[in-house]
């Protein structure tokens, strides 16, 4: 049986990722040299169609880890010598802020309300602050922070740099890139491919921080030294070993989705969500997790089970549906459900009669 999964992550592959790997096999792509010619048109491509895709600014790097999760520690080691302050809404935005506890920083944070997103109106940001840290879309917990809320901060809170988790909502989200300095992603979640991959899409003034940090004797990172990574990717090169498939698979996906238009992928976006959403609104034994629908993810779905969440998981993964448990404590509250641009209206639609039905 072929499965549809629509857990958040890793999640359904890509439509056209088949065909890309059968591609990549041929031309032998896992087997080629980082440091050859080949691997730097394949670095290339990837950053033009990524581009592309989000209206990445000229001033921005793209810079290639093994996952988000490891950026964390990326960002705190090459950009924040004391103080760092984050906005939680959940589980994965709070490990952010753990990581920065862990290596040595001096890091707050305001937390949300279960079940909400950060009131602005509460962040309290000293001057000694580097580096704001949020999650635009908390996989957790299928809480959005609204982009105004974002763009407000940097209004307020001009001199530190705002790192944005957009893990689960990129290429969907409209980011302007102007009002944040970094936003990172992985790619089995949103763009559909296997997991081993994390995106930092960094920009001069983060890079010149780093700079100034070294300048001072600053400790930062020997691994993966912002620094050399954004050296080394002017040249389409990377400071170690990448992984070369994903990063060629992603370049080949994102071209798909510049043709079929970032438009109608929104597009879609809205209208499955709205199905997802009107579906547990109806259903006598779900109800939405995020009551505000300001702060509702449109690619995270996340529904408080009335029972354990199992009535719902196990007789659809006999059916070849796949949906995700909650996440942590929620593990046997809730149900996730992910609606990214893999997953087509007619599958969205067949699961909402399968959920109708238990």
């Amino acid at each position: 049986m072929n499965k549809i999964y629509f857990t958040p992550g890793p999640s359904q592959l890509f439509y056209t990722v088949d065909e890309h790997i059968k591609q990549a096999l041929k031309l032998q792509v896992p087997s080629i040299s980082h440091r050859g010619q080949a691997f730097k048109n394949i670095y290339e491509h990837t950053v033009s169609q990524l581009r592309t895709l989000v209206s990445l600014p000229d001033n921005y790097q793209v810079l290639f880890t093994n996952s988000a999760t490891e950026i964390w520690e990326r960002i705190i080691q090459n950009c924040v010598r004391e103080e760092s302050y984050h906005l939680v809404n959940g589980a994965f935005s709070d490990k952010f802020h753990q990581t920065a506890k862990l290596m040595g920083k001096n890091a707050s944070k305001v937390e949300a309300a279960e079940g909400s997103a950060v009131n602005i109106k509460d962040v309290s940001i000293s001057p000694e602050v580097e580096l704001i840290g949020l999650a635009h879309n908390e996989t957790s917990t299928g809480v959005a922070q609204p982009l105004s809320d974002i763009y407000a901060l940097r209004d307020k809170y001009p001199d530190p740099l705002i790192a944005v988790d957009v893990v689960s909502s990129i290429p969907y989200i409209d980011i302007d890139f102007e009002k944040v300095d970094m936003v990172y992603f992985s790619v089995q979640k949103c763009f559909g491919l296997p997991a081993g991959l994390g995106v930092w899409l960094v920009n001069d003034r983060a890079i010149a921080k780093a700079r100034a940090l070294a300048s001072k004797g600053t400790n930062i990172a020997k691994y993966r030294q912002l620094i050399a990574m954004a050296d080394e990717a002017a040249r389409f090169q990377t400071t170690s070993t990448p992984n070369v498939l994903d990063i060629y698979l992603l370049g080949k996906v994102a071209e798909d989705m510049n043709a079929k238009g970032l438009d109608m992928i929104r597009r879609e976006t809205d209208y499955k969500s709205a199905v997802l959403y009107h579906c547990i609104k109806e259903h006598p034994n779900l109800e939405c997790f995020i009551k505000d629908t300001a702060y509702q993810s449109k690619t995270t779905v996340v529904a408080k089970t009335n029972g354990s969440p199992k009535k719902f998981i196990d007789p659809l993964n006999k059916l070849g549906l796949v949906i995700g448990a909650g996440y942590g404590k929620y593990k046997d509250e809730h149900i996730r459900i992910a609606n990214f641009p893999t997953h087509s209206k007619e599958q969205i639609e067949l699961l909402v009669d399968q959920l109708n039905k238990h």
